[in-house]
């Protein structure tokens, strides 16, 4: 019977592949045990059991690089965190140990590597992690999504799989447009529609660019179906409350969307943050998007994530700094431009990797025939 630990975390970018990944072992192994290691108190927490699997908590946090005797205590929690990882591995005995990202991967993947386990790491973004980077070095192999990952990782432990996505986005088609709009209580469903996400918290500079827009939308004959995060919610319903009846009925204002399948469903035009999930599943539905990539993660990573899409003419891109002035507009152009909808959407569907949670576990399969 395989035992797999997997550990990373921190946002939904680490956690929905890990996840993806999990799923893919129980299929290819389905007499296998799964055990998840992630950072106290971060949403993976929450989300792993959900998913249906055990999870060990790590109490780490990240490098300050503004405040350095805070490190002080990250350092003591680090070695903390070693010390946890060992006990966790040596009471669930591993086959392999696959690393996601985020800091808590580093403790866990590295004790692994010390250990003699063979390990996995999977980096979703175009930009590596600094705590993927370091481990890589000793890695039996580093999965990737993008072209050119070499600058981050030696070339010969390279492979290129693409991203895990949900199943339900990638294996199922999505729900009949008619009926995913009246999900949402979309009346007019001859209008083209505009989603708007950004992120389960939501995206503070995407929410106020369009609670500034509202009238602008509406009037322009689009539907907004727009996902605000819970601490914006408020705000965004005295927005659509400003509105004329007749204009705002078209605002659909949601705190947090679960059903992203129906949303994909709705959306003639996408708006939002470029985390590597998100990402992956524009390129396997072929949506048309503008990203606006936050500005606030570690190396700018969003920001290299939306510009490989730009580069490939299968995005527009506004920066954050920029969002307030021409997110509107950009939308409003582009949501009524049949053709440059097509042809981004074409080629972001161009740059998808399929079916890749079976390619990284056929890799995970030769490392325990290897074992």
């Amino acid at each position: 019977m395989p035992r797999f630990m997997i550990t990373g975390g921190g946002t939904g970018g680490h956690i929905f592949p890990a996840i993806a990944i999990a799923d893919a072992l129980k299929r290819r192994f389905n007499n296998c045990e799964i055990l998840f290691v992630g950072a106290e108190g971060r949403m993976e927490m929450e989300r792993v059991p959900q998913a249906g699997y055990p999870i060990k908590a790590i109490p780490i946090s990240g490098l300050d690089r503004k405040n350095l005797l805070r490190n002080i205590g990250v350092i003591i929690k680090f070695i903390k965190g070693i010390k946890l990882a060992k006990r966790y591995i040596q009471d669930f005995e591993p086959d392999v140990v696959i690393g996601v990202g985020g800091y808590v991967s580093a403790p866990t993947v590295l004790t692994a590597q010390n250990m003699g386990i063979p390990t996995l790491i999977q980096e979703q973004n175009s930009y590596a992690g600094v705590a993927n980077k370091r481990l890589a070095t000793k890695a039996n192999a580093v999965c990737v999504a993008y072209q050119g990952m070499d600058r981050f990782f030696p070339a010969n432990k390279i492979v290129l799989t693409g991203n895990p996505i949900r199943e339900n986005i990638e294996k199922l088609p999505l729900p009949i447009r008619s009926e995913a709009l009246e999900r949402f209580g979309v009346t007019d469903v001859m209008r083209p529609t505009v989603v708007s996400v950004g992120g389960s918290l939501g995206a503070l500079t995407i929410n106020e660019s369009l609670a500034d827009g509202l009238k602008k939308i509406a009037e322009a004959g689009i539907t907004l179906i727009w996902q605000t995060g819970k601490s914006y919610q408020k705000k965004a319903q005295i927005a659509s409350e400003q509105l004329p009846t007749n204009l705002r009925e078209h605002i659909i204002i949601v705190p947090f969307i679960d059903d992203m399948a129906s949303a994909y469903s709705c959306a003639d035009l996408l708006i939002s943050r470029a985390g590597a999930s998100t990402i992956s599943e524009i390129q396997c539905l072929g949506q048309p998007t503008i990203l606006v990539p936050s500005p606030n993660v570690a190396e700018d990573h969003q920001t290299h994530n939306a510009q490989a899409l730009v580069n490939k003419n299968a995005a527009e891109m506004i920066v954050d700094a920029n969002a307030r002035t021409c997110l509107v507009d950009a939308a409003i152009a582009l949501v009524t431009n049949k053709t440059k909808l097509s042809e981004l959407g074409n080629n972001a569907h161009s740059m998808h990797l399929p079916n890749s949670a079976d390619h990284i576990i056929d890799i995970i399969s030769g490392l325990l025939k290897e074992k």
